[in-house]
C-alpha cells in the first residue's frame, strides 16, 4: 500500500480538490507547476540555502538523557523549536514563497491558529518584500497576542475572523474567500497538510526535511537510520507529516499521531478527529471531519490554538484508516502537565501543541533498546500566558 499521494491527489480515499469554480484556475496552476518548479536545481539550491542560513537548519536531534532514564528507553527530541520563528512552520513558508515568486504572485495571504504559521508567513514576506495579509480567529488573536505583535512588526496585516467559533477553521474560510476575490495576483500559503490538492502533498514535501535530517542524525548517533517510534502532535498535521515522511514505507518504524482530547474525548469539548470524525469535505479536501448527524461541522476544542481544527490532513486520515499510524488522544491537563515537566526535566519549554506528543511516554511502554523520536515542533514562548493562567505562575 502507498502512503503517499497518487497522481489524482488522493491518499487512499482521502484528499482531492473540492473547490468552487472560481478557485479552479489558481489551484490548477499550482498543481501543474509545483513539482516541476520545486525540482529545478535553482529552486532547490535557493530553498536549501535559506533553510540553512536563514532558518538555521539542520536542527539538532537531541538525546534527552533525564527523560530516557526515567522512562527506561532512548528518547530523542527533534528540535524544531530551534528554527527561526520558533517552530517548524518556516520550512514550508520558505518553500511556498519561492514558489509564489516563480508564479509571479505579488500578494500573499495566509491563515493561522496558534500564530506560528502567520509569523512564519509574515517573516518570508518581509524577506522577499511582498504584501502579506494573515487571517486569524478573533479568539486566537486574544490568546496568542505575542504572535500578533510579531506579525505586525514584520509588516503583515492581521485580519480577524469574526464568524463561527472565531478560531482556525474560520480564519481558513476567510482566507479562501479572499483568494476567490483576488485570483490573479494573490497566492495562498496554507500552513498545514490540509486544503485542496496539491497543498497537502506540497506542504508535506517542504516539511519532509525533518525526517530526512532525523535519518542522517540517527545514523551518526546510533549507527542506524530508522527509529523504532516517531511521535508527533497532529492538528492539521504538518509537523507530523514532515517527521513521518521518510518513514512512511518503513514498516519497522511505528508512527504515533497525538491528537488533542481537550477536556476528554466524550466531553463534547475535544479535537480528537480520529475518534470523533466521519468522512466529509472541509476546505477543499475529503478527510475525517468532526460533524453533526446532518453533516454540519462541529466546533473542536483544545487549550492549544494549533490543535483545535475540526478535521485532519488527508495523509493522516489515510494513515489512520489504513492502521499505518496509531492515534492517541491526550487531554489538556496531560499536555499542560507535560509542558511543565519537560521544562523542569530538560530545560525546554515546549509549545502546548508539542507538549501533547510527550504525554505518550505515560501512555505506552517502550523497551530499553527502543529509539523513540519525539518531534518538539515548537517552543512555548507564544503560550506563556496560557501556562501562567493555568498554573497560576
Amino acid at each position: 500500500m502507498s502512503y503517499n499521494v497518487n497522481e489524482k491527489g488522493y491518499y487512499g480515499e482521502f484528499g482531492g480538490a473540492y473547490i468552487p469554480e472560481m478557485l479552479y484556475p489558481n489551484v490548477e496552476e499550482l498543481r501543474q507547476n509545483y513539482l516541476k518548479i520545486t525540482a529545478e536545481p535553482e529552486f532547490q539550491a535557493e530553498f536549501d540555502a535559506l533553510l540553512k542560513d536563514y532558518a538555521g537548519r539542520p536542527t539538532p536531534l537531541y538525546f534527552a538523557k533525564r527523560l530516557s532514564q526515567q522512562y527506561n528507553t532512548k528518547v530523542y527530541l527533534k528540535r524544531e523549536d530551534l528554527c527561526h520563528t520558533g517552530a517548524h512552520k518556516i520550512n514550508n513558508t520558505i518553500g511556498q514563497i519561492l514558489l509564489a515568486k516563480r508564479l509571479g504572485k505579488t500578494r500573499i495571504i495566509a491563515e493561522t491558529g496558534a500564530g506560528q504559521h502567520g509569523v512564519a508567513t509574515a517573516t518570508v514576506c518581509a524577506l522577499m518584500g511582498l504584501e502579506c495579509i494573515v487571517y486569524m480567529g478573533e479568539i486566537d488573536i486574544k490568546r496568542q497576542a505575542p504572535n500578533v505583535a510579531r506579525m505586525k512588526m514584520l509588516g503583515a496585516e492581521v485580519r480577524p475572523a469574526l464568524s463561527g467559533s472565531r478560531t482556525l477553521k474560520d480564519a481558513t474560510n476567510e482566507a479562501i474567500r479572499d483568494w476567490i476575490n483576488n485570483p490573479v495576483d494573490t497566492y495562498y500559503i496554507i500552513g498545514s497538510v490540509v486544503g485542496p490538492h496539491p497543498y497537502p502533498d506540497m506542504v508535506a514535501r517542504f516539511q519532509s526535511v525533518i525526517s530526512k535530517e532525523i535519518k542522517e542524525q540517527l545514523l551518526e548517533k546510533e549507527g542506524r537510520e530508522n527509529p523504532d517510534y516517531v511521535i508527533a502532535c497532529v492538528g492539521g498535521g504538518s509537523n507530523a507529516a514532515g517527521a513521518y515522511y521518510h518513514f512512511l514505507d518503513e514498516s519497522s518504524v511505528n508512527i504515533i499521531a497525538v491528537e488533542a482530547a481537550g477536556l476528554g474525548v466524550d466531553s463534547g469539548e475535544s479535537a480528537a478527529t480520529s475518534v470523533l470524525g466521519k468522512i466529509g469535505v472541509i476546505h477543499g479536501s475529503k478527510t475525517l471531519l468532526m460533524q453533526s448527524v446532518d453533516g454540519q461541522i462541529t466546533e473542536p476544542y483544545s487549550i492549544s490554538a494549533g490543535l483545535d481544527y475540526p478535521g485532519v490532513g488527508p495523509m493522516h486520515a489515510h494513515l489512520f484508516a489504513s492502521k499505518r499510524a496509531q492515534f492517541i488522544s491526550i487531554t489538556d491537563q496531560q499536555a499542560m502537565d507535560w509542558g511543565l515537566k519537560l521544562s523542569k526535566m530538560e530545560g525546554l519549554i515546549p509549545a502546548i501543541e508539542s507538549a501533547h506528543a510527550f504525554a505518550v511516554l505515560d501512555e505506552m511502554k517502550f523497551k530499553p533498546e527502543d529509539i523513540v523520536v519525539i518531534n518538539l515542533s515548537g517552543r512555548g514562548d507564544k503560550d506563556l500566558n496560557t501556562y501562567i493562567d493555568y498554573f497560576k505562575l
